[in-house]
């Protein structure tokens, strides 16, 4: 089983839902970077769980711990590793249900590849994995601002409601439970959540994300495409089931002339292509969703 992402930033997570904590260490960073503990904490808290009806009923504290690479508030340019300790998981509540397999739950492949599983919470397939990515994440942040890079995101739609993106007021998007972009569509959105919840039942949506102040020539011609490997990182991510760059599958009902983003002395004109061309950031916003 591989735990590990990345080649000059490499990250390992490790941990299970209801096991005695989670973690992450990240190989590659550079020594001397100032290191936030409460802008790490923040991003936590961020995602920590209990915040509203539209996320899981589980209470989570989330505290970061650093366990090593850090030396008066910089990195040492050694791993980095942070932990996460579990404090409310129900463990008893899954043994009832220890020998069924959960439609829509990685239970039956793991049991399929493995021969063998936990079954308290899904184990290393669960969504509380991600805690590990935001905690990796955000030392990535930290990192990235050095280079003038940010990254962010929001939720594009969530069931049969969509926002415009458009229309997106990124300084709106912390304000509302379902951290939509488009201002206008957020309570629909919310409706959405609790018309499902009150059926026992969840939805699906899709997330909207733009990476800005990327240089030019990330990414190579072939494998190693930069779509490519953003692909293998965003469908790392549980439920993920697909993924679109820029004007994505809609590209296939329009003509290339119409698709295709003209190129002027001031840059391009528009940006279809999501930043991205023949696997090469070509300078642009590199938009997905």
């Amino acid at each position: 089983m591989n735990n590990t992402f990345g080649t000059l930033f490499a990250i390992t997570t490790f941990g299970e839902s209801h096991g005695p904590a989670l973690g992450v260490t990240i190989d590659g960073l550079p020594a001397g970077l100032a290191i936030d503990p409460d802008f790490i904490q923040s991003e936590m808290d961020r995602r920590r769980p209990g915040q509203s009806a539209a996320t899981t009923a589980r209470k989570e504290a989330d505290k970061i711990e650093i366990l090593s690479g850090v030396f008066e508030g910089k990195t040492t340019g050694t791993p980095l590793a942070m932990l996460i300790r579990n404090a409310d998981q129900h463990s008893a509540d899954y043994s009832r249900i220890a020998a069924t397999y959960r439609p829509g739950h990685a239970d039956i492949t793991f049991d399929q590849k493995f021969g063998f599983r936990d079954y308290r919470g899904g184990g290393r397939s669960s969504g509380r994995e991600t805690a590990s990515r935001v905690a990796a994440g955000a030392v990535a942040k930290l990192l990235l601002k050095h280079y003038g890079v940010d990254v962010r995101a929001c939720a594009a739609s969530i069931g049969n409601v969509s926002g415009d993106i458009n229309k997106i007021d990124w300084s709106t998007v912390e304000q509302n439970p379902v951290r939509c972009g488009d201002p206008s569509a957020a309570d629909a959105m919310a409706a959405v959540i609790e018309s499902a919840a009150k059926d026992l039942d969840s939805i699906g949506g899709t997330v909207y994300a733009e990476i800005t102040g990327l240089p030019a020539g990330l990414g190579e011609p072939v494998f190693d495409k930069f779509d490519a490997l953003l692909a293998h990182a965003i469908f790392s991510i549980g439920g993920v089931k697909g993924l679109e760059i820029g004007s994505g599958f809609s590209a296939a009902e329009k003509r290339g002339s119409e698709n295709n983003d003209p190129i002027t002395p001031e840059g391009f004109a528009t940006n279809n292509a999501g930043g991205i061309l023949g696997g090469i950031s070509n300078g642009d916003k590199v938009t997905f969703r």
